[in-house]
């Protein structure tokens, strides 16, 4: 049998490695290879592109998180044919290979001051929706894991879509989107300051807080800096 052509990224992947921790850090990388581009760090895996295959993305996972694989893989293969994710390729013993998806993460979007259309949370809802119908639950979906997309939403990082519960976390993101995001829509946002506002988010959902208190200390930090 044919081997796929990704096959040919697997000899200069084997020259990197992806290690993790117990501490639920970002990921470090060792070693470099020729044509081997790093676009993302989380805190399982780094995903990477190769310049002889500009169509793949490849997922990288350290030894750390392989059960992680084997659940994002099974998720993908259930997410066949879908419009709004990455196709699925093949994987190898710590890597995904799914389709290349260009595009700003909405968190991207913020910084640069790039208007997300409404289309964009309408897709994600489309999204959840068609993932509940083939019988997985839609979670960990944030501003890191949808890009903007020819106007259009794309999903990234199905992982735990086989876990139960819900986090909230995009129907937070649609709240903010109505509530908050009309003040700053085509406005670069720095870094820093989205840093202090997902910290104060964090504290709030750790507290079981409402949403309201999250809008009155946003407001407050964009009063300031909309000045």
């Amino acid at each position: 049998m044919k081997q796929p052509d990704w096959f040919q990224a697997e000899a200069a992947l084997q020259q990197i490695q992806v290690i993790g921790s117990d501490r639920n850090e970002l990921v470090n990388i060792i070693g470099e290879a020729a044509g081997i581009h790093c676009i993302g760090v989380g805190t399982d895996a780094a995903v990477f592109t190769y310049d002889h295959l500009p169509q793949y993305a490849f997922k990288v996972y350290s030894d750390h998180a392989l059960d992680k694989l084997n659940n994002e893989k099974h998720v993908y293969a259930q997410l066949q044919g879908l419009p709004y994710f990455p196709t699925y390729y093949g994987s190898g013993r710590n890597m995904l290979v799914i389709s290349y998806e260009p595009g700003d993460t909405l968190l991207e979007c913020l910084e640069k001051g790039i208007p997300v259309p409404e289309q964009v949370m309408l897709d994600v809802d489309a999204a959840r929706e068609a993932v509940r119908q083939r019988g997985m639950n839609p979670r960990d979906i944030h501003l890191k894991n949808v890009l903007l997309q020819h106007g259009r939403g794309k999903v990234l990082d199905v992982s735990e879509y086989i876990q139960e519960g819900n986090d909230h976390r995009w129907e937070h993101l649609v709240w903010a989107y109505h509530n908050i995001y009309p003040r700053i829509k085509g406005t670069p946002i720095s870094p820093r300051m989205l840093q202090t506002i997902k910290w104060t988010y964090n504290q709030l959902d750790q507290a079981n807080l409402k949403m309201e208190d999250l809008s009155k200390k946003a407001n407050r930090l964009l009063s300031r800096f909309l000045k």
